[in-house]
């Protein structure tokens, strides 16, 4: 299989891109290709040894950023490393494109150039979302489609269970609605309806769950807008660094606090992974005929090797076609 990385995109590349492209090398049997400008990836490439045969690097003149209108970019910008990188894997020339660039830019991008899953309303974005001492949970839509529909929650639904079942190895895996109650009847006239809809699928939902239960993984996959998902992803990204802030700040005080962080170190550090983003891969765009996945803009080398790893059980189990036969099932 063969990975197409886009060495342009984020706050760290290309330096953190291309390591954490290698470094995926030595755990998974794979070729990369580095899409990007090609004399800074070479540059970088100069720096480690590896395999040269699994690694190829394809130039690009141009760039989108995170401030310009992403579809305006994404028809002018024929040559950046997102529309070029995107085309590749429509053409066949990789499986999956793996992106920290503009996170619009990449998801107008994939629907515009490999186009939707027939059946499917609107792509979304699958985030993992982590519970501490668990295994964790996929949120869906976060952050793709801030109005939704019915047909809209019910499709992140269905392919969030494929994706949970087939690349994260969650057998039945519960799907829940975050709404602000859990009661059949509570809820917007949106989430109202949807649960009606969800009822009617063969998913194992469990129904409505309301958001102070999600850390508790009381589901496998979190359903809602791209609006409400996106929050509850942001606010539990900033309350974890703010909780692991303050307790750094309460160990270090004074000197009996330090002689008890030398003794809790470890644990310290097991819950500070255990809220890591880079420890997760990346976010997959669900929905269009094809691998896309958004990591983190912020991503460090440690995420991108991640992201890759956790991208061959999406190649291998088919994730795209297995989510077009199960719509073709429901319907």
């Amino acid at each position: 299989m063969k990975f197409i990385i886009d060495a342009n995109g984020g706050d760290n590349s290309p330096s953190e891109i291309v390591k954490g492209a290698l470094e995926a090398l030595k755990t998974v049997d794979c070729e990369i290709c580095l899409i990007g400008i090609e004399e800074d990836i070479n540059k970088e490439l100069e720096k480690y040894s590896y395999n040269a045969e699994k690694v190829s690097v394809v130039n690009c003149t141009e760039s989108i950023t995170c401030e310009e209108a992403p579809a305006r970019a994404v028809r002018r910008k024929k040559d950046s490393s997102i529309v070029k990188g995107i085309t590749m894997v429509k053409e066949e020339e990789g499986d999956v494109f793996i992106s920290a660039g503009s996170s619009g830019a990449v998801l107008v991008g994939a629907t515009l150039i490999l186009g939707r899953i027939k059946g499917i309303s609107r792509p979304a974005l699958a985030s993992v979302y982590p519970i501490l001492g668990s295994e964790p949970s996929l949120l869906v839509d976060a952050g793709a489609n801030a109005d939704c529909r019915v047909e809209n929650l019910v499709d992140f639904a269905i392919m969030g269970s494929v994706y949970m079942e087939k690349v994260l190895g969650r057998i039945n895996p519960r799907v829940g609605l975050v709404n602000n109650g859990a009661e059949e009847e509570k809820g917007s006239e949106l989430t109202k309806k949807a649960y009606q809809a969800l009822k009617e699928t063969p998913l194992n939902f469990i129904g409505n769950v309301e958001s102070r239960e999600v850390p508790d993984g009381v589901c496998d996959v979190i359903v809602t807008d791209g609006f409400t998902g996106n929050a509850l992803l942001k606010l539990t990204e900033g309350l974890a660094k703010h909780i692991m802030k303050l307790l750094v700040d309460k160990f270090t005080a004074d000197a009996r606090s330090k002689i008890g962080a030398l003794a809790l170190k470890p644990k310290l550090y097991e819950v500070k992974d255990e809220f890591d983003y880079s420890e997760y891969g990346g976010a997959p765009i669900l929905g269009v005929k094809g691998g896309v996945i958004k990591i983190h803009g912020s991503s460090d080398a440690n995420a991108v090797k991640n992201a890759i790893i956790k991208a061959v059980p999406f190649v291998e189990k088919k994730v795209v076609r297995t989510i077009e036969k199960a719509i073709e099932n429901i319907e």
